[in-house]
């Protein structure tokens, strides 16, 4: 992972909840991790990560993902075993 992937990390997991996240940094994250990602209908994202399982929407027409979208990424993350490095 790249500075700017383990930001996204360290954000992802940040409290308060970030709100101005872009999805792109967050499916940058995910690929940096090596989940197999694949689109599904519409906006649908399918992601895979370490045997678990999760479908996202893409946020649109803003590119920035919601608070919600953003603790459901941090539950995934959790589930597969990813957490950001202790400081």
């Amino acid at each position: 992972m790249n500075s700017q992937q383990r930001r996204t990390l360290a954000r992802i997991f940040a409290e308060p909840t970030a709100a101005d996240l872009r999805w792109s940094e967050i499916e940058g994250l995910f690929r940096a991790l090596g989940a197999e990602i694949s689109e599904g209908s519409g906006s649908r994202v399918r992601v895979a990560l370490m045997g678990v399982r999760a479908v996202f929407h893409r946020p649109h027409p803003s590119p920035e993902t919601k608070r919600g979208a953003v603790r459901a990424v941090r539950d995934f993350l959790m589930a597969a075993g990813v957490a950001p490095d202790p400081e």
